[in-house]
């Protein structure tokens, strides 16, 4: 099972994602921050508020996404 294991913040919606295979990629979720949901990430001061569950990164205001989606738009560091 794919999980995400650390996560750095870059630069604007920019993530450093590293997953469980060994793997990093850099991840940006700017055109995905959309929705009721996502939107409010639009806002730099609650996009950067990030915490790592045991399988992914999830948002003070609940929102989270699948580490298979992360790796899949993310680009190989």
């Amino acid at each position: 099972m794919l999980r995400v294991v650390d996560v750095d913040y870059i630069q604007d919606y920019q993530l450093m994602v590293s997953f469980s295979d060994g793997v990093r990629k850099k991840v940006d979720l700017d055109k995905y921050l959309t929705g009721e949901v996502f939107g409010a990430l639009r806002d730099k001061a609650l996009f950067v508020q990030y915490a790592l569950t045991h399988f992914t990164i999830e948002w003070v205001n609940g929102a989270d996404l699948a580490p298979e989606f992360l790796y899949e738009i993310g680009n190989a560091a």
